[in-house]
């Protein structure tokens, strides 16, 4: 059965650098009605690490939905350009997150990454303040 393509966005946030962080994805259907989201609270961690986080917890929640074809939407020019091949991840903490990410994406039947401006990405953004608002 073919499964519509599913656009996911994610975000992570930091309230300082390293500081308090928190991550949000949301992932839509075709015509952009909004068919799951996630959020989660991820104490201590750097920018890098929220948005990298952020990405993860879309991609399981796409995975445990049935969302095979996938396009995502990323804020963090750096993430989507390391995802894409076009810059190495130095950071030794983030090998080990570009790991775990490289291996989520073997499980799609499809998947696209791409770099949107912040405005395009609210409501992950959105969800990824609150998860550290309800928890602070």
């Amino acid at each position: 059965m073919e499964k519509k393509l599913s656009r996911l966005y994610s975000d992570g946030a930091c309230r300082g650098n390293p500081g308090v962080g928190g991550a949000g994805a949301v992932i839509t259907d075709a015509e952009g009605s909004v068919i799951w989201e996630g959020k989660e609270y991820l104490g201590h961690c750097t920018n890098n690490i929220a948005e990298y986080k952020a990405l993860i917890l879309g991609l399981k929640g796409a995975l445990a939905e049935g969302y095979n074809n996938l396009e995502v939407y990323l804020d963090s020019e750096l993430l989507a350009n390391q995802i894409n091949g076009s810059y190495r991840v130095k950071n030794e903490n983030l090998k080990v997150l570009m790991n775990e990410v490289r291996s989520l994406l073997t499980s799609f039947d499809s998947i696209q990454v791409k770099h949107v401006l912040r405005s395009h990405n609210s409501h992950a953004d959105r969800l990824a303040n609150l998860a550290i608002d309800t928890h602070i």
